[in-house]
């Protein structure tokens, strides 16, 4: 049940093997990455599975939509390569796994789904957000993260059960179809991964990127230009919706903010080494910190722009001690909106 798009042939065919090239964590020559990616494929041990750091970002480079990524996790899941600790991991899905305390509720659009952390429900403020319902916990947490920890199974089992919460519990029966992900990894879920593991999702899920560029439209003549430099910090999730990208650059423009060019940005992203952390790889969590917060201090950028949270809470002290001011994109908006000063 809920078995994984993926065709092998698609792979043996396939002259560029981008998905290992062009990794910024894994080094191969050619007919080496070709040889492990056979070897995954085929369910044999390889390299990949031990060094991979889940930053997803073969999804990405699959030239052909064929789920490279989520095969890696699949076979560590299967050999028991595990790239956290166990007692981690265990302890994680404990805290995280729907509590079965859900209630329905009566929702008006827009709905915004602010999955697991009601910590950032302040931002969901002022006339960016009309009248908004807002939806949050455990029970609607949408597990993708299970995918840095080698839990595809915790995927296949939880995630068709918060599918059902958000539907029965609060949308159907308030006639409302769309679901507003304010975080990344949610639109992520329910757009990407739900549809590659063949699970059904009877909702229209709608990024806050496409919600906030739209208001941004409605509320254009009371914008305050920032006319600051802007560097983004591109989440994990975002590998598997690139097609969301161009959002990040039209809501920018519409509040007066430049968003730097840089290094490691766009497809050349760095995760923000919070997942390295977790699999007990400080040094490269380190030097990937340190490259990144680099790059972004170089560019002049006056702003650190995160969309993820987990991103936020484990760059923003860091990024402050760059002179980067740490801040929501959401946030960013409002800032522009309620004609705060800028920064730079």
């Amino acid at each position: 049940m809920y078995d994984l798009n993926f065709d092998p042939a698609i792979c043996e065919s396939c002259d560029t093997c981008d998905c290992l090239m062009r990794c910024q964590y894994m080094k191969f020559e050619l007919e080496e990455a070709k040889r492990e990616k056979a070897n995954i494929n085929n369910g044999k041990g390889s390299r990949v599975l031990r060094e991979c750091a889940t930053c997803y970002a073969c999804e990405e480079y699959c030239p052909n939509g064929n789920h490279p990524f989520y095969v890696i996790v699949e076979r560590q899941e299967e050999k028991g390569i595990l790239p956290a600790p166990a007692p981690i991991t265990r302890q994680q899905i404990l805290m995280m796994k729907p509590k079965g305390t859900i209630t329905p509720m009566k929702v008006t659009a827009p709905v915004i789904d602010m999955c697991y952390f009601p910590m950032l429900n302040g931002s969901i403020r002022g006339p960016l957000y009309e009248n908004p319902s807002i939806i949050v916990g455990s029970d609607v947490f949408c597990n993708i993260m299970w995918l840095h920890f080698a839990r595809n199974s915790v995927i296949r089992d939880q995630l068709p059960r918060v599918i059902d919460n958000i539907w029965h519990y609060y949308l159907r029966d308030s006639g409302v179809d769309e679901l507003i992900c304010f975080h990344d990894e949610c639109y992520a879920t329910f757009a990407r991964l739900a549809p590659a593991f063949n699970i059904d999702v009877p909702f229209k899920p709608v990024h806050v990127f496409e919600y906030i560029s739209g208001r941004l439209d409605l509320l254009k003549d009371t914008i305050k230009p920032l006319n600051a430099r802007v560097a983004y910090q591109r989440p994990c999730s975002n590998r598997l919706i690139p097609e969301t990208q161009h959002w990040v650059d039209e809501i920018f423009s519409k509040i007066g903010a430049e968003h730097v060019e840089r290094q490691y940005d766009r497809e050349n992203a760095l995760c923000c080494g919070q997942v390295l952390r977790a699999h007990q790889r400080e040094e490269i969590a380190d030097d990937v910190q340190n490259r990144n917060l680099e790059d972004m201090k170089a560019s002049g950028a006056a702003y650190c722009v995160f969309n993820c949270p987990v991103c936020m809470v484990t760059l923003a002290e860091a990024a402050a001690g760059k002179g980067l001011f740490p801040i929501h994109l959401s946030d960013l908006c409002q800032v522009a909106l309620e004609g705060e000063a800028s920064k730079g």
